[in-house]
């Protein structure tokens, strides 16, 4: 690993996200807070690129900002070709809609809604037209084809969080993001949904851009980015 002044930056031409200057403050009593200063990097479509670093370092915020999910203080963030300044939010979340698919640590699965019903949701709002059946084939996927009409509260943590990864997955997304994934997980479900987001990237030629903690998953992805004190020291 070397030091260098832009260790993340690559060529752009090709790049599926990207991001130039980017900086993100906070208030606070003391006053302006930097939680990231000066991010460059740049993705190609087909990466696995995993954000490492310790607790505070920005990983979090930075993967808000890259998905448009937050507003950089300063800086741009370029999302298939689009800069994502010049939208608002209804369009940034147009933008989004079935290209960009989302999974958390804490799974994020609507409690009165079955398995089935939480996937299925998440290929609608994609714009789907044939969401039923690209839920059948997640739950599939994913090993829970026989779980469908289970709800989140009947299901173990590796099973809520492989349901969560079929509801990223549906709608055949071009870029995925995941905040600590295996955070949750006991060390042989972390496996076991490292092992799932590596064999489903491959199948779609999805790009992965990963906040992670944990060096299994870190190991697998293609590039890490590592954050200290809000910046990028290595790639």
């Amino acid at each position: 690993m070397a030091n260098t002044a832009n260790p993340a930056k690559i060529e752009r031409n090709n790049s599926l996200l990207s991001c130039t200057a980017l900086r993100k403050e906070v208030s606070s009593p003391e006053g302006p807070l930097p939680i990231l200063d000066g991010i460059d990097m740049s993705i190609a479509q087909g990466e696995a690129v995993a954000i490492i670093g310790p607790s505070g370092s920005g990983k979090t915020t930075l993967l808000a900002l890259l998905a448009g999910l937050d507003e950089p203080s300063q800086g741009s963030v370029d999302m298939f070709g689009q800069s994502l300044a010049q939208l608002d939010e209804d369009a940034r979340a147009g933008l989004r809609a079935g290209r960009v698919g989302f999974v958390f640590q804490d799974f994020n699965l609507l409690p009165r809604l079955t398995a089935e019903e939480n996937i299925r949701i998440g290929a609608e709002l994609g714009g789907i037209e044939d969401a039923a059946q690209k839920t059948h084939e997640a739950l599939e996927a994913v090993g829970l084809g026989k779980r469908a009409r289970h709800f989140p509260s009947t299901l173990s943590g590796g099973e809520q969080q492989r349901v969560a990864i079929a509801r990223a997955f549906a709608p055949g997304p071009e870029l995925l993001f995941a905040d600590e994934p295996t955070g949750n997980l006991d060390t042989l479900n972390g496996d076991r949904i490292i092992e799932l987001l590596f064999r489903l990237h491959k199948e779609h030629d999805t790009t992965l851009v990963l906040a992670t903690h944990d060096e299994r998953l870190a190991q697998r992805c293609s590039r890490q980015l590592i954050l200290e004190n809000g910046r990028l020291v290595a790639s």
